[in-house]
């Protein structure tokens, strides 16, 4: 055998081959590794998620390191780092480990008892939202044996709920059903024109909304528990928590503690409100998580934050009569289309929404007791030394939410996270770091916080664990809408993404206001209504963005959406006949581009 490239002098073949094999001899599991390589780090995360100990040589600092990785070619043809063996066995490289992890051949060579068979269950899942209740019924009617547990930790002002997860309980279902009530009371305003004739005072009655809110969630917690056990899915109102590799600790309201085990874990824990962290918050604010149930009037409302919780809210407790004012550390809707977000803003104060501009609050103060109380709230404006002071009835905290990962035993698994904000890096799969735990929903790295987009993903990793499916959760073009009073729908990038990958040149932008026929008889709102459309000019003016703000705008972009996922171009709407008279149809008519200049003002529908 030739001396190793770099090397003039030749080794003691015999002797690297007595030392590879001692090696390989003396270690349950022997990994020749080199430090700088991540595949090789992969697979010692692989084991160590497994709790199996095993021995690394790094080549790359061994000074004999490439004689060593010459003898190991000689002995298994492959060339390459990590080479991993098991009790004397050769296993491979990094994906031939992990292959072998995941068809049990690895478990088998190490002679490890907790095989599958010995589990007590195929797929446990931490979370009973939307997307872990969608996974879990799909995995049982899939034919394995699945565990949901479901905890809700009460806020701070000891407000729960039932099964289901933040959309149905405190979130899209609620959020929806308070919109319409706001709209409701826009509709007796403008009935009065189309001849509606009523003559006793009209008002609002928030403790009858809420009850028949409350009753409805409570029948949709209700069926989900009713179709879990038709399922034949364990369920558990306990707190998870990983206790070692496989194994997790269930706690109880009562304290009572129990133990299980599974082959295959998904994480959906989801995400809670953010806190300010100044003095009074949890004392005295309540979030969504708190306003949905509320049973009283919360009277003046100060809103803290600019998020679509922010903006939802204080749009339909302004439509419902009540006086809103909303606090901004910056900008509207960050992460959506700015020139949409704008428009939703003077929309809202034109009817009686206050905004507060770079402004953070400092203080809350508890001034009198009551349902609602009386607030004063102190803040700091982030340009120029001047402080805002004022009273309010209730304090709404809508800032973001933060991930419900760092409190359930991650860290006693290897399962990384994002330090900063809590969510949890997965791969293509939704796989983490750690081989059999998988993560779905809210909690994701970098992916989107939407209800259908954990139930798809939630329904595709089982399909792909136990069904033999390989489709993978598409997350692009995924359409999504904001229920402010002037609903907001949108689908692909906006604008200034659009600009950002592909170049303001390569751009061009549709655009028309619209005033929906049913507004023309109140005589209200014309020209406020916004439509536009983003074309890439060298992809035959492909539509990468869709932007609606108009009454329906979910509606609207739902079905557009489905073409937008097959291509959708300038042309193919130009081609498209429109529905008279609708909001839609407006998408089928534009023909005036921004670069143009030209007035977009509509005088009629």
């Amino acid at each position: 055998m030739p001396p190793p490239p770099g090397q003039t002098q030749l080794p003691d073949w015999d002797g690297l081959k007595l030392r590879v094999r001692t090696l390989i001899a003396s270690h349950r599991v022997m990994i020749f590794s080199k430090s700088y390589c991540p595949y090789c780090n992969q697979v010692k995360e692989l084991f160590s998620s497994m709790g199996v100990e095993y021995y690394a040589l790094e080549l790359d600092v061994t000074a004999d390191g490439p004689s060593i990785q010459q003898v190991l070619a000689e002995l298994t043809n492959q060339r390459t780092v990590p080479n991993v063996f098991v009790n004397g066995k050769h296993v491979g490289g990094c994906d031939a480990t992990y292959k072998a992890y995941q068809n049990g051949t690895l478990q088998k060579l190490l002679g490890d008892v907790k095989d599958a068979e010995t589990y007590d269950y195929d797929l446990i899942i931490i979370g009973g939202g939307s997307g872990g209740l969608a996974c879990s019924k799909e995995a049982a009617t899939l034919g394995k044996k699945v565990m949901v547990l479901d905890y809700v930790v009460p806020t701070p002002l000891g407000t729960s709920w039932g099964l289901g997860g933040t959309c149905v309980n405190v979130g899209c279902i609620p959020k929806k059903l308070m919109h319409q009530a706001a709209l409701l009371g826009q509709a007796l305003k403008d009935s009065r024109k189309y001849g509606w004739q009523y003559e006793e005072q009209v008002k609002h009655n928030w403790e009858i909304m809420v009850e028949a809110i409350q009753n409805y969630i409570g029948s949709l917690n209700w069926g989900y528990r009713l179709s879990l056990r038709e399922k034949s899915v364990t369920y558990l109102n306990s707190y998870g928590e990983f206790v070692e590799p496989h194994k997790i600790k269930a706690t109880n309201r009562k304290g009572q503690v129990t133990y299980h085990t599974a082959e295959t874990f998904v994480l959906a824990t989801g995400e809670r409100p953010r806190y300010l962290g100044i003095p009074g918050d949890k004392e005295y604010c309540i979030t969504s998580d708190d306003l949905f149930s509320l049973p009283y009037c919360p009277g003046k409302t100060l809103i803290v934050g600019a998020s679509y919780v922010a903006l939802e809210c204080a749009g339909f407790l302004a439509g419902l009569g009540l006086d809103v004012t909303v606090m901004v550390r910056s900008i509207l809707l960050r992460g959506f289309d700015q020139e949409m977000a704008e428009k939703i803003g003077a929309h809202m104060e034109t009817h009686g929404v206050t905004f507060i501009r770079k402004c953070i609050p400092t203080q809350v103060e508890k001034l009198e007791d009551g349902t609602p109380g009386r607030l004063k709230v102190t803040a700091q404006f982030t340009e120029g030394p001047e402080t805002f002071v004022g009273e309010y009835n209730t304090v709404l905290i809508a800032i973001g939410r933060d991930a419900c990962t760092r409190n359930i035993g991650l860290e006693t698994i290897g399962v990384k996270i994002n330090e900063k904000n809590g969510k949890i890096p997965v791969n293509e799969e939704e796989q983490t770091n750690v081989p059999y735990v998988y993560a779905i929903g809210d909690i994701l790295e970098g992916k989107l916080e939407l209800t259908p987009v954990a139930i798809q993903a939630g329904k595709l990793l089982a399909r792909r664990l136990y069904g033999g499916s390989s489709t993978k959760c598409d997350y692009i073009n995924v359409p999504t809408t904001v229920f402010t009073p002037l609903e907001y729908g949108s689908c692909g990038l906006a604008e200034e993404k659009a600009i950002e990958k592909y170049g303001k040149q390569n751009l061009e932008v549709y655009h028309s206001l619209f005033w929906p026929l049913e507004w023309t008889v109140p005589g209200r709102d014309n020209n406020t209504c916004y439509a536009k459309i983003i074309c890439a000019k060298h992809d035959n003016n492909r539509v990468v963005g869709f932007h609606v703000l108009g009454p329906n705008a979910g509606e609207v972009t739902q079905g557009f959406a489905a073409a937008i996922k097959c291509g959708l171009t300038k042309e193919l709407l130009d081609e498209t006949i429109g529905i008279h008279p609708t909001c839609a149809e407006v998408f089928t008519t534009m023909d005036i581009t921004k670069s143009s200049g030209q007035d977009i003002t509509q005088r009629g529908c």
